[in-house]
């Protein structure tokens, strides 16, 4: 049996959207030789290079990860947006999709999710509001902010599973980041990170887990989103006599 999990993306700079979670692939019973086998574990996503005001920097997509055949696809990165000239970014397309920034005349649109792998990301609001879309998870798509919410997307739920022989979360979705007068996406169960606000800054997805990085924020002195969660992959077998 072997479970095998991408590195998730980081969310985006400014106002951002959540990274989204790394691609998850469980398969039973797989077949395989006695050696030559590939086994990669994908990094994730890496902080947006825009650390300050208004730089309006994507967040980075995760690696991917690989096992023999078995390829899962890294996070979709988080989207951004700068009021400074009312441009956004929506969220990429990965194992799971990013979230998008607010958009100008409407909602930003999510990345979109792999087949079997994981979800699309959520929409961000309108720009007059200034909250972002949660990254998708390998479980549930990610938050969308409705109009002009006040509360920015989460990031959707990973998925459980018990390779290792307890039920753990893997591939959650990152939250997205918010505006001084909102509160920022909750991280997805499986290892993603919170988005950024007044009251905490942004949370990178957990190691080993594939979980989304949190989205940036408008406000205080850092505005970069979470780094991605590295994905992993786990191999359980029976010998035989």
């Amino acid at each position: 049996d072997v479970l095998v999990v991408a590195g998730g993306a980081s969310g985006g700079s400014d106002l951002g959207g959540g990274g989204g979670a790394g691609g998850l692939i469980y398969n039973t019973g797989f077949s395989v030789s006695s050696s030559g086998i590939t086994v990669t574990v994908g990094a994730g996503g890496a902080l947006a290079t825009g650390v300050v005001r208004e730089s309006n920097t994507q967040g980075n997509d995760g690696a991917n990860s690989v096992f023999s055949s078995l390829t899962a696809i890294g996070g979709g990165h988080g989207g951004s947006y700068w009021a400074g000239n009312a441009t956004y970014h929506n969220g990429g397309a990965g194992g799971s999709g990013g979230g998008s920034g607010p958009g100008t005349s409407g909602s930003g649109s999510g990345g979109a999710g792999t087949e079997s792998q994981g979800n699309a990301g959520g929409a961000g609001g309108y720009a007059s509001t200034y909250h972002s879309g949660g990254g998708g998870g390998a479980g549930a798509i990610g938050g969308s902010v409705v109009g002009n919410g006040t509360t920015s997307g989460t990031g959707g739920v990973g998925l459980a599973n018990s390779i290792i022989g307890t039920s753990v979360y893997y591939a959650g979705g990152g939250g997205g980041g918010a505006y001084t007068s909102g509160t920022a996406g909750a991280g997805g169960n499986g290892g993603g990170g919170r988005g950024y606000d007044t009251s905490a800054v942004s949370v990178a997805g957990t190691a080993n887990t594939g979980g989304g990085g949190g989205g940036g924020a408008y406000t205080g002195t850092v505005y970069h989103g979470g780094a991605g969660g590295s994905g992993v992959v786990i191999i359980r077998y029976q010998f035989q006599a």
